[in-house]
């Protein structure tokens, strides 16, 4: 919580933490593997296609519908995720929140160039390791630096 003393944190209780889903979105195999990252809407940093549940869909479904609405990516989605990474989200309220982020794989099988965030994202494949050295997330560094 913003502005607010720890005391006053401990008063009012943590919040739990949020669940999301992250598309670890690959191309090619071995030596040639190559993951997708887009941009942030607001900072413009490097991260992976993510965002909430969605009703009616599995973890896996919803990781892979983020993938199309940020990304244009059509594929195939792993249904087990493949690890897991925490962000702290700012909310439009100014608020944070502290979220888990399961990650899954998906297989990408081609790109539309009209999907609903297109010229608001930049996207770039680049190999597991230049990704990692991209994005801000430890745990999210960890799972690229291993991923293949």
């Amino acid at each position: 919580m913003i502005g607010l003393p720890p005391f006053l944190r401990n008063l009012l209780g943590h919040r739990p933490e949020a669940l999301q889903v992250a598309a670890i979105c690959r191309r090619g195999r071995g030596k040639e593997t190559e993951v997708l990252l887009v941009s942030s809407l607001d900072t413009k940093r490097c991260i992976v296609p993510k965002g909430w549940p969605m009703r009616g869909k599995t973890l896996a479904e919803a990781a892979l519908r983020e993938a199309w609405e940020e990304a244009g990516v059509r594929g195939h989605v792993n249904a087990d995720p493949i690890g897991a990474f925490h962000y702290t989200k700012r909310r439009k309220n100014g608020l944070e929140q502290r979220c888990k982020v399961l990650c899954f794989v998906v297989d990408v099988e081609g790109l539309d160039d009209d999907y609903p965030e297109v010229g608001r994202r930049a996207r770039q494949f680049v190999s597991p390791k230049a990704a990692a050295k991209r994005v801000q997330e430890r745990e999210l560094k960890q799972i690229l630096r291993t991923f293949s």
